[in-house]
C-alpha cells in the first residue's frame, strides 16, 4: 500500500515538477531497508517520463547504509524502462540521516522541485528534523514520511514545511504505521490527499485519523465515512467559537486525514441536522459563509 501511494504521488509529482522546471530531484531514503522494492518502482515511474526526452533533468538520490546492490539495481531498472540521459541515478551510501543534506549539494539540488521518501518505518528509525529540514530547500519541497507505529508526525511540523498533514494505517486497535506529508505547496496537498483515498486496500489497512479521540477506523473510498471528521470539526469550532467555511475545509485538508472537499459535504449535513449554524442562513455555502456550533 505504501508502495502505491509513493508511485501515485510521484507520477502527479513529477509531471508537474518536470512542467515548471528544467530540473528536479527525487530523493529516496532508506532505499536498502527495504530490498529496494519502493525504490525500483519509483525509478521505473521515473524513466517513463516524456519530458525526459525535451531536454528536462531529474536526478534520483538513493540513499541507504549500504546502497552498493540497491544501485545495481536501479540503475538496471532504469535501462530497462528505456530511461534517457536526462535521468541520473545517484546512490549514496553511509546512511540517509548523515547523507541527505550532502547528497542534495552534490545533486545540485537547491532552489529546484524536491519530492523525497523516506519510509523509516522499514528501516527501524525516525529521521531527525535537521535531515527533514534539508529537503525544505526544494522550491518548491515536499516530503512523503512513513513512521513506525506509534511515532507522532507533530515534531516535523517545525522544518520548514507550512503544510503538513498525517494518517495511519491501520488493520485494528494495535497501533499502525503512520504516513506524513509536509509540503510547501497547498494544491501538493490536494493532490497527496486524493492518491490517498484512492489507493487499494491492502490486507485489510484502513486509515485511522491521529486527531480522532475516538480512533475510528475508516474504511478507504472517494466518498470515506463522515464521522471522524465531524467530531474534529464540532471539537475545533468548539475551541474558535466559530469559523468560515474556508478555514474549515482548509482545517481538514491539513489537521485531519480528510479532503477539503470533505469538509465541504460534512458541512452540508451537519447544518440539515442542527449541529452548526450558518451566517448568512440562506444561499450558496460559499468560502465566505461563518459556521458556528449550534451549543455555542
Amino acid at each position: 500500500m505504501k508502495r502505491e501511494l509513493l508511485v501515485r504521488h510521484l507520477e502527479a509529482w513529477s509531471a508537474g515538477a518536470l512542467h515548471r522546471s528544467r530540473r528536479a530531484t527525487y530523493v529516496h531514503g532508506y532505499a536498502d531497508a527495504d530490498a529496494g522494492d519502493a525504490a525500483e518502482a519509483a525509478v521505473r515511474v521515473l524513466a517513463d517520463l516524456p519530458d525526459l526526452a525535451r531536454g528536462r533533468e531529474l536526478s534520483m538520490v538513493a540513499l541507504g547504509d549500504d546502497v552498493t546492490e540497491v544501485g545495481e539495481r536501479l540503475t538496471a531498472a532504469g535501462r530497462e524502462a528505456g530511461a534517457g540521459a536526462g535521468l541520473a541515478v545517484l546512490p549514496v551510501g553511509g546512511g540517509t540521516d548523515a547523507r541527505l543534506a550532502v547528497a542534495l549539494k552534490a545533486a545540485g539540488a537547491s532552489r529546484v522541485p524536491i519530492l523525497a521518501f523516506l519510509d523509516a518505518a522499514s528501516a527501524g528509525e525516525a529521521p531527525s528534523v535537521t535531515t527533514v529540514g534539508a529537503i525544505a530547500t526544494g522550491k518548491p519541497a515536499e516530503v512523503l514520511l512513513v513512521l513506525a507505529p506509534g511515532v507522532s508526525a507533530d515534531p516535523y511540523r517545525e522544518c520548514g514545511f507550512p503544510l503538513v498533514t498525517a494518517a495511519e494505517l491501520a488493520t485494528g486497535e494495535e497501533p499502525g504505521e503512520v504516513v506524513a506529508f509536509a509540503t510547501t505547496s497547498a494544491k501538493s496537498l490536494e493532490t497527496f490527499k486524493e492518491a490517498l483515498w484512492q489507493v487499494d486496500e491492502y490486507a485489510g489497512v484502513r486509515l485511522r485519523d491521529p486527531a480522532d479521540p475516538e480512533r475510528h477506523l475508516i474504511d478507504i473510498s472517494l466518498t470515506p465515512h463522515p464521522g471522524p471528521l465531524r467530531r474534529e470539526l464540532l471539537a475545533h469550532l468548539s475551541v474558535v467559537g466559530s469559523a468560515t467555511v474556508t478555514e474549515l475545509r482548509t482545517f481538514a485538508l491539513t489537521e485531519t486525514v480528510y479532503r477539503a472537499a470533505d469538509a465541504t459535504r460534512v458541512l452540508h449535513t451537519m447544518i440539515d441536522a442542527g449541529a452548526v449554524t450558518r451566517r448568512p442562513e440562506h444561499g450558496r455555502l460559499g468560502g465566505d459563509v461563518v459556521i458556528s456550533s449550534a451549543a455555542a
